[in-house]
């Protein structure tokens, strides 16, 4: 127990191998996977799951609902909100590598099912159209999802990909290597996916950004009608499990603390918030409810915090 918090269970970080060879041949950590009996005596890197928090309620009843102003209100005529009066919400891709080629280096991650699990029932649940794929090569997700961009988006008000996988700054793992995310991104820009121009195209990445373990510190306390041109780059969104360059923590047990956080938040208020709203809380979740607890030294007591992106041009409130 500490501070009243308490919860335990296993946990690991998103290890990429790229710059960290040299790291695990003088560690020797294979983080949760010590191969083997790793797993049979829970001596993988641990988190401390903060359940109970301060004893009270993230947010007043009153707050959250004062800021939504009645969903069933015509967005279309609301400039700075997104359109959602389309025939579907839109799809889902959602990419979870477990299983990697030895070739890379790359550690099983156990615990993602959990979080593609989650990630397929929350967005199932939001009204879209869900399309899953388990440890796909490079080539492989590459050509999943330039097949996906060059659909017909027409009758979509948004698009949403979660990737799972191993990364570093910049890149995304398949089983046999790794890939630019810019590269996989940049398939959904306005230029090459015209059917989502001017929608919303939103990014969940579970993935390490670098090898930077954050110590924590005390405190006190649709289409538019008009002819306007508009950036390709425009109307993504990229939520980060992790600050650049720093470690992504992974539980064993219950998932990523990232994708634990961001399917709690889209459920509880996904009715009443605009996302950015609901990243918000998704971030202060992760930042206060969690706490990295491991035998391996230099692992303990390290925190993180995701890492929103926005390219959006307008609020975003899921349908009722």
């Amino acid at each position: 127990m500490r501070n009243g918090l308490v919860s335990v269970s296993l946990s690991e970080v998103e290890v990429p191998s790229l710059h960290l060879h040299h790291l695990w041949s003088r560690t020797r950590i294979t983080m949760s996977e010590n191969r083997g009996d790793a797993e049979e005596r829970g001596d993988s890197v641990d988190a401390k799951i903060w359940s109970i928090r301060r004893g009270g309620s993230e947010v007043p009843d009153g707050t959250e609902k004062a800021g939504r102003g009645g969903k069933a209100e015509a967005a279309s005529a609301d400039p700075y909100r997104y359109r959602m009066d389309y025939p579907s919400i839109g799809t889902c891709v959602i990419i979870n590598n477990k299983n990697f080629h030895k070739s890379t280096g790359m550690n099983i991650r156990n615990g993602t099912d959990l979080d593609a699990g989650g990630a397929m029932k929350t967005f199932s649940d939001l009204g879209y159209k869900m399309k899953m794929a388990n440890d796909l090569t490079v080539a492989e997700l590459e050509k999943l999802l330039l097949s996906v961009s060059k659909e017909d988006h027409s009758g979509s008000a948004s698009f949403v990909c979660v990737l799972l996988s191993h990364g570093d700054e910049g890149i995304f793992y398949g089983t046999d290597g790794f890939t630019e995310l810019k590269k996989l991104t940049g398939m959904f820009r306005g230029d090459r996916c015209k059917t989502l121009v001017a929608k919303p195209k939103l990014f969940f990445i579970q993935a390490c950004r670098g090898t930077h373990l954050d110590e924590g510190i005390q405190t006190d306390s649709s289409c538019d009608q008009s002819s306007d041109r508009i950036p390709v780059e425009a109307d993504f969104l990229y939520a980060y499990s992790t600050a650049p360059g720093y470690y992504s923590w992974r539980n064993t047990t219950n998932g990523s603390w990232f994708m634990q956080a961001l399917c709690e938040m889209l459920k509880k208020h996904s009715s009443q918030l605009e996302l950015m709203q609901i990243m918000t809380r998704v971030n202060n979740k992760v930042a206060l409810d969690f706490e990295s607890a491991s035998s391996t030294p230099g692992f303990s007591a390290k925190k993180q915090i995701p890492c929103i992106m926005s390219m959006l041009t307008k609020d975003f409130y899921f349908p009722c």
